[in-house]
């Protein structure tokens, strides 16, 4: 049936993966669009609303379920603009499902922390060790090339689960989520574009998360109380695996690629990092931080990246802007200086997203005096 609709695309001088790509990027954005004006009604009339709490950037409840309309727009625009993918990993939609249920409940009522790292765990296990989604190389970083199977096992869940629950993290202020995901999947999207046609599937996965992101960020940046919404657990989580699973994706293909020298990238585990370097860097900064105060990691506070710059005065909007501004011109600089040492690239980068990090703080300070 794919073939036949395949065939007949191409007859009429159209590409199909363009076909895919746009009509996938349209649907995707319409489908949250829509579907959120029916969340938001029904999240009030049940008082499903996200209560303003130590972490909290907001004073008063709002919604919290935008995740459920970026589900559904990923989970059909997914698998029919980018079916290639769940041929190819058997386990990518069950994962899905099961972030999404996690993420509702946690939403509605509040799940322990240990239940959602279960299924965290799960997810990831049947991604890594399932579909065979891992990190098999560090390129040389930290003198590490090639990875032992089952330490590259543990290693690629690792960096799903901290990447989920980092994305989670950074999501405290309006537009930053969102935006952060439509950047990242830019970034990676045109990577893999510029990468083969073998890649056309994940370009036009990084298209439906953008189209999906749009569509949440209209509501999500309203200026009116009544169309406000947040993606919740459920979207950051969603959103936060997928990304995740990009960034490894990205760095199987410069292994499948290392003996073409014109696509050969002896950096590219440090390009993932700089692309999700946001989530990284924050995460660390927070847990540095209670640690230096002798408190637990898992306690709620405001000493994530978005509280500094809200605290300079700025309002979400700015903040959300000089953010992904920053973080986008690590990106770049790492792009620049990609022929330079691994090991050395690391440094720089992971200097400049603390710079990012702790900035606000000093200028906060100079502010004062």
């Amino acid at each position: 049936m794919n073939n036949n609709f395949e065939t007949f695309i191409e007859s009429t001088g159209i590409s199909f993966f363009y076909f895919k790509l746009v009509f996938g990027f349209v649907f995707s954005f319409l489908i949250t669009y829509f579907a959120i004006p029916t969340i938001i009604k029904i999240s009030r009339r049940k008082n499903l609303m996200d209560e303003p709490g130590a972490r909290s950037s907001h004073l008063r409840k709002i919604p919290n379920l935008g995740g459920i309309a970026i589900f559904f727009s990923l989970g059909v625009c997914a698998p029919i603009f980018a079916y290639e993918l769940f041929d190819r990993y058997k386990f990518l939609f069950a994962s899905f499902i099961i972030l999404f249920f996690v993420g509702v409940m946690d939403d509605i009522m509040v799940l322990r922390a240990y239940k959602k790292l279960l299924a965290q765990i799960l997810v990831s296990a049947l991604m890594v060790i399932g579909s065979d989604v891992r990190i098999r190389s560090l390129f040389g970083l930290f003198g590490v090339y090639e990875i032992n199977y089952f330490v590259s096992i543990l290693f690629s869940i690792l960096t799903f689960i901290i990447l989920i629950n980092a994305f989670n993290l950074i999501d405290g202020i309006d537009g930053l989520a969102g935006s952060y995901t439509i950047v990242t999947s830019a970034l990676f999207g045109v990577s893999f574009f510029r990468l083969g046609e073998v890649n056309a599937p994940l370009v036009v996965l990084c298209g439906i998360l953008i189209a999906a992101s749009l569509g949440f960020l209209v509501y999500n940046l309203s200026n009116k109380r009544s169309s406000k919404i947040f993606m919740g657990d459920t979207g950051s989580m969603i959103l936060g695996f997928l990304l995740a699973f990009t960034g490894i994706s990205f760095i199987e293909i410069f292994i499948a690629k290392r003996d073409e020298v014109f696509y050969h990238l002896q950096s590219a585990p440090v390009i993932a990092v700089a692309i999700l370097i946001l989530p990284i860097i924050d995460t660390l900064t927070v847990i540095i931080t209670r640690i230096y105060h002798k408190k637990s990691i898992m306690s709620p506070d405001k000493n994530h990246i978005h509280h500094k710059m809200l605290n300079l005065g700025l309002t979400h909007r700015r903040s959300t802007a000089y953010i992904i501004i920053y973080y986008l011109c690590i990106v770049f600089v790492a792009y620049f200086l990609r022929h330079l040492s691994v090991n050395n690239l690391l440094v720089i980068i992971m200097a400049l997203g603390f710079l990012g990090a702790y900035l606000p703080i000093f200028l906060l300070r100079f502010k004062k005096d």
